[in-house]
């Protein structure tokens, strides 16, 4: 198989979708691999690297995307590699389909086959290739938010672990996954005041079980959540629904209750957020005011520390993406269950029931799909 490795073009993305130690596998198991010129520089691999590794360097995405039959990314396609994807090709990459329709009509009309990152399950229902980057997002999540709560950021002013004879910071992490585990780690470690909420009282069993003393947990209900951020200095959105759009948990109506200088950051906004009053922002600008309070919105964190995070992405990714290769995508598909629930679009046809909810359209079970 030939893989391709395009240089990824959304705005202050540093990733890449394989490392040169990911190469040398896929090459020594008889495939050829593409890489764009200056893929992987922003995350410290230059071409001589993947050259080295027996990679073979191309010029231009058109290189990669013509000849490829699977394309590795980090972040989905946007509009001007849209005309580049080939009926057939596999894409393997994170794609957050529920939270844009023009992306998801866009593959649909290629006819590629879309596997994403974020929707590949295990049996336990664990997401193997988001929990790196969400990992990543989660710590990231509270190190920006106690930055935006400086002043000079827009912020209260206050100091997240506070100091002796003063009062920490009040932190509010909504959801108990992975991204919230966390961003309640690194906040309780800073010495702030932690409140985790989740539905699953299991899991908040489990938390309260083994974070530290200056954690509790709480129970998720709209009332619970509108007492709890009148008094927060920082809130940390960290909803997941697998493949699905984010509930809003904090209110258009909710926000004026908040503090004024508080900071919201929402790391579900690539899921189309879990705060009604977010929307994407850029590593460029990343911050913007509603009703006082600074809401921080960047839908790729992890870009920001790319050397960290694709390492961490590609030790998650490598061993399906060698699989895919080794096997073909419908080989693959039928031995790897964790896969399945990784096909999003194949052929045209949404096998996503998250996807299609969101925007209305037809959906096809995968198993009928792949028939």
């Amino acid at each position: 198989m030939i893989i391709g490795v395009p240089r990824e073009i959304k705005p202050n993305e540093n990733r890449v979708g394989v490392v040169p130690s990911g190469v040398e596998l896929l090459v020594k198991n008889g495939h050829r691999v593409l890489v764009e010129t200056n893929a992987g520089v922003g995350s410290g691999f230059k071409d001589e690297d993947y050259v080295r590794s027996g990679a073979t360097i191309v010029n231009t995405p058109a290189d990669v995307y013509g000849e490829a039959d699977m394309i590795v990314k980090v972040k989905e396609p946007i509009k001007p590699e849209y005309e580049l994807i080939r009926p057939g090709q596999v894409l393997f990459t994170y794609f957050h389909f529920a939270a844009s329709r023009e992306l998801t009509e866009a593959i649909i009309k290629t006819r590629s086959i879309a596997i994403a990152y974020e929707t590949v399950q295990r049996p336990d229902r664990s997401l193997p290739l988001l929990i790196p980057m969400s990992e990543v997002a989660g710590r990231m999540a509270t190190q920006e938010g106690a930055k935006y709560l400086e002043k000079p950021m827009g912020g209260r002013g206050v100091l997240l672990g506070g100091i002796p004879g003063t009062r920490p910071a009040d932190v509010i992490v909504l959801g108990g996954g992975v991204v919230g585990t966390n961003a309640a780690k690194i906040a309780a470690g800073f010495g702030a005041r932690v409140t985790i909420f989740d539905r699953d009282l299991t899991r908040l069993r489990y938390l309260d079980d083994v974070m530290p003393r200056n954690v509790q947990t709480m129970m998720s209900t709209p009332h619970s959540i509108r007492e709890a951020i009148r008094s927060a200095d920082l809130v940390v959105g960290a909803v997941l629904i697998p493949g699905a759009k984010a509930p809003y948990l904090i209110t258009r109506e909710m926000l004026p209750e908040m503090r004024e200088g508080s900071v919201i950051v929402d790391v579900s906004v690539d899921q189309g957020g879990c705060i009604e009053t977010t929307h994407p922002t850029t590593h460029a600008d990343p911050t913007y005011v509603v009703d006082g309070v600074v809401h921080y919105c960047v839908a790729n964190m992890p870009g920001a520390v790319p050397f960290t995070s694709t390492i961490g992405l590609t030790n998650a990714t490598l061993p399906y993406m060698l699989q895919l290769a080794d096997l073909g995508y419908r080989e693959a598909l039928r031995q790897n269950s964790d896969l399945l629930p990784g096909l999003n679009v194949i052929d045209g046809i949404v096998t996503h029931d998250g996807v299609a909810e969101a925007f209305g359209l037809d959906y096809t079970p995968v198993a009928q799909a792949l028939a």
